[in-house]
């Protein structure tokens, strides 16, 4: 089994011994290489051993982990991490393919999050994801300037939220239209999808389609109707999702 080089950043002595005894059970492929109290003090490890992946607290005194990240520069290992407190966006961390465990950390989503990690080395584009995560959490307060990392066959592509038109299904997978006339296709189904972007103005409106309603100009009543989209792309409006539909659009115009 090859083994995965890592390290453990956690202000708290106990925290870091709940990862290490969990990893040390459950984690064989994890070679844990040493233990940092602080940013300070990860930087410099980081600096030594050029880890792969890096189980990161998020509050830490005089540095948490963003600043801590956003002054290391360039981030080429996987980030697992792990927080006390729920009320970090967990869409932002959604929105950017990164994994994050709550304490107390429950060691089947540590198992499930190792492994994707795993799965996940192989890819080049480690940075862009934190880089989109860190973007992410500075645009809190506005959805519309978050970004999504849509995964695909050979990595991930990142895109506006701004700039998706909307979301077909197609069996188990979801193609992602853009604005600018462009598709991309990824293995994760629409519920999915829905369940990640449902803070901003994204709408099931069908089995088969989530729309942005910032590109809708006009609705045409019917059974259900439809959503004629600024592209003139027609989208049904199935009847079963009709009234949640409407109500959603009169909440987000004040109509």
């Amino acid at each position: 089994m090859k083994q995965i080089k890592s390290i453990i950043v956690d202000d708290e002595e106990r925290g870091r011994r709940v990862i290490k005894e969990l990893l040390q059970r459950y984690c064989p492929q994890v070679h844990l290489l040493a233990e940092c109290d602080s940013a300070a003090a990860a930087r410099e490890i980081i600096t030594i051993h050029s880890p792969q992946l890096v189980f990161l607290d998020i509050s830490m005194p005089k540095e948490n982990a963003f600043e801590m990240l956003q002054n290391l520069g360039q981030i080429n290992f996987e980030i697992i991490f792990i927080t006390a407190h729920s009320h970090y966006s967990i869409q932002a961390f959604r929105y950017s393919a990164v994994d994050y465990l709550l304490k107390p950390v429950s060691e089947d989503l540590l198992i499930e999050a190792v492994s994707k990690v795993q799965e996940r080395l192989q890819e080049k584009q480690l940075n862009q994801r934190i880089e989109t995560l860190l973007h992410n959490f500075t645009n809190e307060a506005n959805p519309f300037g978050k970004r999504i990392c849509i995964p695909g066959v050979k990595g991930f592509q990142i895109v506006n939220l701004k700039d998706i038109l909307y979301l077909e299904a197609e069996s188990c997978y979801t193609i992602f239209h853009l604005a600018d006339g462009k598709k991309i296709t990824t293995a994760k189904t629409i519920a999915e999808y829905e369940e990640i972007i449902d803070d901003v103005s994204f709408i099931r409106v069908h089995k088969s389609f989530v729309v942005n309603i910032n590109y809708m100009k006009e609705y045409i009543k019917g059974d259900g109707g439809f959503v004629l989209l600024a592209n003139g792309q027609n989208i049904e409006v199935s009847r079963r999702k009709k009234d949640v539909f409407l109500e959603r659009v009169k909440s987000l115009f004040k109509l």
